[in-house]
């Protein structure tokens, strides 16, 4: 794993603690926050937005990397995820198919609580056996 400064890691926690407070959640009152570093350096920030069907909900982690996506980024570091909870908040299954797609199976994910206690884990223990395009492109 990409070994991150204890210094990177908190500036990460700060903004996506920033972003937590952004967060348009309604019906559950969860605040999700996230923070997606590229390789370029470059810091996006997500928050879950809810919808009353829930299933349109957005989760803090896709609205950093869509963000990143669509401002043409394909290189990522690591990513700080913080929510409202007392618990260490680690991106739901959805989040983590999503990383899978763009990030490397060793980048950094950050998981912190209310506080900014924090683990840190490889993407790759988080989605073991993971679907990537590599499955598709040996399926042909």
């Amino acid at each position: 794993m990409k070994q991150l400064h204890e210094f990177e890691i908190k500036k990460m926690l700060r903004l996506a603690d920033e972003a937590r407070e952004k967060a348009y959640v309604p019906y559950s009152g969860f605040h999700v926050g996230a923070c997606l570093k590229t390789g370029s350096g470059a810091y996006y920030l997500g928050c879950n937005i809810e919808n009353a069907s829930y299933t349109p909900t957005n989760c803090a982690e896709r609205t950093a990397m869509f963000k990143a996506v669509y401002e043409g980024e394909r290189d990522f570091e690591a990513i700080a995820i913080i929510s409202d909870g007392i618990n260490y908040v680690a991106p739901c299954g959805v989040c983590r198919q999503v990383l899978a797609e763009f990030c490397p199976p060793d980048m950094p994910v950050i998981c912190a609580d209310r506080d900014g206690n924090y683990e840190v884990h490889e993407l790759r223990e988080l989605i073991p056996m993971a679907f990537t395009k590599k499955d598709i492109d040996d399926s042909k």
